[in-house]
């Protein structure tokens, strides 16, 4: 049974930072790329960063460039990010996901995603 479990949310000021975690099980983490997603109350779910199987690419949407870092360790067949100078419109449940893939690319795009956690919610105080 596949589950992705993320930790690490919580309550902060703005220009706080967090490190996300996403624990994997069930499956053969170095054969997933990883996704981390978003969704604010009233909005769609947006990509925030993804990272390849063996972390050679990363990718990140413009409004986190610069401030949030994507890594994973596949030892521990975890993802993380680092979500530094937050700001209030960062507030949303964020979600990890992962795709199966043979390829070292990076996907942007929830629907090619094959599994998903439940999510973790981070919420900035302006």
């Amino acid at each position: 049974q596949v589950q992705l479990v993320e930790s690490g949310g919580g309550l902060v000021q703005a220009g706080g930072s967090l490190r996300l975690s996403c624990a994997a099980s069930g499956l053969t983490f170095s054969n997933y790329a990883m996704g981390w997603f978003r969704q604010a109350p009233g909005k769609e779910r947006e990509f925030v960063a993804a990272i390849s199987r063996s972390a050679i690419s990363t990718s990140y949407a413009d409004s986190v460039k610069g401030r949030f870092t994507i890594s994973r360790d596949n030892a521990e067949n975890t993802v993380y990010l680092q979500v530094n100078s937050l700001k209030p419109e960062d507030t949303a449940i964020y979600s990890c996901a992962a795709k199966l893939t043979r390829y070292s690319g990076v996907d942007y795009i929830p629907r090619e995603y094959d599994w998903w956690g439940q999510g973790t919610q981070v919420t900035v105080s302006s």
